[in-house]
């Protein structure tokens, strides 16, 4: 396997182990992985929120790490990329208006290059308009988006993915072993013991 080099979009508040988690854990197989933010270069940081479970209707959020960006979005081309990923948290909703975001975005779709989007990367995807048809899993409250943007919502359990075409998808970081185990799939990485 060659080793692949892949985007990670980030905003503000992107949730923490949904960024640090898949961006550790694709450099640990030997991918490269550029994680960039609108308006920021190399070196600066996101602030992330971490994101929990504690019974209440919905999650509750604390501030998370800062998260220091490795290459600067005003000179990342999508088109020299195999891959993206896409982190949840409160991030997309802010990047879904970022024009050039939005064009990155598409470029992996039209290309069918793999796309690994958890959580809320599904207002991204909706405000991309890359969902028409697509089966794709998000945070429950973010069905909407999913719904709204054409795509077919995957009601699964929070720590499933669901990979259709070149899409893995997930609704939130418990489920980071089957998001990042399939989105490895669609890589091609093979790892052995």
């Amino acid at each position: 396997m060659a080793a692949k080099k892949i985007l990670m979009i980030c905003g503000d508040y992107c949730e923490d182990y949904e960024t640090m988690v898949p961006f550790q854990a694709l450099l640990a197989v030997g991918h490269t992985v550029h994680a960039v933010c609108p308006d920021k270069r190399a070196g600066e940081h996101i602030k992330t929120a971490i994101h929990d479970f504690e019974g209440a209707q919905t999650y509750s959020e604390k501030p998370g790490h800062n998260f220091v960006l490795n290459a600067s979005f005003a000179e990342v081309q999508a088109d020299q990329y195999d891959a993206l990923v896409l982190p949840g948290g409160r991030g997309p909703e802010y990047l879904r208006t970022h024009a050039a975001v939005v064009s990155m975005v598409r470029h992996f779709f039209e290309s069918n290059k793999p796309v690994a989007a958890i959580c809320h990367a599904a207002q991204l995807l909706a405000g991309a308009r890359v969902l028409e048809g697509r089966t794709c899993s998000a945070y429950p409250a973010c069905r909407a988006e999913v719904e709204l943007g054409g795509g077919i919502y995957a009601d699964i359990a929070v720590d499933s993915a669901v990979t259709q075409g070149n899409l893995v998808s997930a609704p939130a970081w418990p489920a980071h072993p089957a998001w990042i185990a399939q989105f490895l799939t669609l890589l091609g990485t093979r790892i052995t013991h």
